[in-house]
């Protein structure tokens, strides 16, 4: 009667995470640069229950026979297992603005233990020291005209210099030169991450290594092409219909759940009240 209510009670704390977990990401969805994040459930590892016991065994000494008889496996529940961000490219979305610049993923190889594609991010400096990570391209020029992001991080180039330009008149080519008056600036630094589901995703769209160090430039990489836009912004990778699908689906899971809570509810009741008067 108890284990019943402990896995129900492990059902509706997952579904109640992963319920959360589709909000935020439907509260996103209009968010450039924003990568949706996905759930695994799994349950926990079943038990095998055993009755163990003594047997007579019909001698004239009558002995008694340790035995072991298997009753079958019981289940303990389910949990939220971990949460991935999905770092397909969202759907290009024009501003005509210059400060605005798209990351256009090409090539990237294959990590062969996780069997994902690798991603790449432009490279911000983060005050904290080392670097941040984004695939939002919603810059802007600070005071002093260098290129910030909204939370006010510099824009790395490829060497890890911040980028001055000495107004919003600037062009970004199709391999991330950016020029002044048909002069080059700089170029934008973009980092590659074979196995971007060890970055550690933290709040407005920004992206950290686990252990603080640095990704490798996404430059000269084998297997790993990419490009950009000026003027546009990629937006968020969300898929309202299907997320909105799956947050029924959830609270659905969640009120079948609660079902069963009230109905072993409603029996320890009976046991106490009714069975316990005889």
């Amino acid at each position: 009667m108890f284990k019943g209510l402990y896995t129900v009670a492990t059902g509706m704390i997952a579904q109640q995470r992963k319920t959360e977990i589709i909000t935020n990401n439907m509260a996103n969805a209009n968010t450039p640069g924003f990568k949706a994040d996905q759930s695994t459930i799994r349950s926990f590892p079943d038990m095998l229950l055993s009755a163990v016991g003594n047997t007579n065994i019909p001698v004239d000494k009558k002995i008694n026979a340790p035995f072991i008889q298997e009753i079958g496996a019981v289940n303990t529940g389910i949990y939220l297992q971990e949460t991935l961000a999905n770092h397909a490219q969202g759907s290009l979305i024009e501003t005509n603005k210059t400060t605005d610049i798209a990351l256009i993923d090409g090539l990237f190889p294959i990590d062969e233990e996780s069997g994902n594609s690798g991603a790449i991010f432009f490279r911000l400096e983060h005050p904290d020291g080392g670097e941040a990570y984004t695939r939002n391209g919603n810059f802007t020029l600070d005071p002093e005209g260098y290129l910030v992001n909204g939370n006010g991080y510099y824009v790395l180039s490829d060497t890890g210099e911040r980028i001055i330009v000495p107004n919003d008149n600037f062009v970004v080519s199709g391999d991330g030169t950016v020029s002044v008056d048909d002069v080059e600036v700089a170029t934008l630094g973009v980092s590659f991450s074979l196995n971007p589901a060890l970055l550690v995703k933290q709040d407005n769209g920004l992206f950290q290594t686990v252990d603080g160090t640095n990704l490798a430039s996404a430059f000269n990489q084998e297997g790993v092409t990419f490009g950009f836009k000026q003027n546009f912004l990629e937006g968020s990778n969300v898929d309202s219909a299907k997320s909105m699908t799956d947050l029924l689906t959830a609270y659905r899971a969640f009120e079948a759940n609660q079902k069963v809570l009230q109905a072993y509810d409603k029996s320890m009741e009976k046991a106490v009240n009714e069975i316990g008067r005889v």
